[in-house]
């Protein structure tokens, strides 16, 4: 079902792509008066205006369709992570070595050393 729905969100992103590039400008409706439009009779006598705008319309709206499927798909994929191929370990052998070698002091060793710092302390008077 994902890979249908990718395929639609590519299919409708080119089609936005190819659509928008065929649409006219608004500068080109000052060409049309001199007889520059006259060749551009394919799409009737209203022009290609009305149809490559549903079209575009359309594509856009099944494209954001797609992306919003595809982000939930996404969303519930995130949380169901597996395991295959991954090492597996023992976590009681896991536990001991790292408690063990450790180089991080604890709480009761932080108070029984001195701290010694590189800081000035002023005198008390």
């Amino acid at each position: 079902m994902q890979t249908l729905i990718i395929v639609v969100h590519v299919i409708a992103a080119l089609a936005i792509v190819g659509l928008v590039l065929l649409q006219q400008g608004k500068g080109a409706d000052a060409g049309a008066s001199f007889g520059a439009g006259a060749s551009q009779t394919v799409f009737g006598a209203s022009g290609s205006g009305n149809f490559l705008v549903r079209a575009t319309t359309i594509s856009a709206v099944i494209f954001f369709v797609t992306s919003l499927s595809l982000a939930i798909f996404a969303k519930n994929q995130a949380g169901s992570g597996t395991t295959v191929g991954l090492p597996i370990v023992n976590q009681e052998i896991l536990e001991e070595t790292t408690a063990s070698q450790t180089d991080i002091p604890t709480l009761v060793e932080e108070q029984q050393t001195p701290t010694q710092s590189d800081v000035p302390t002023l005198p008390n008077n």
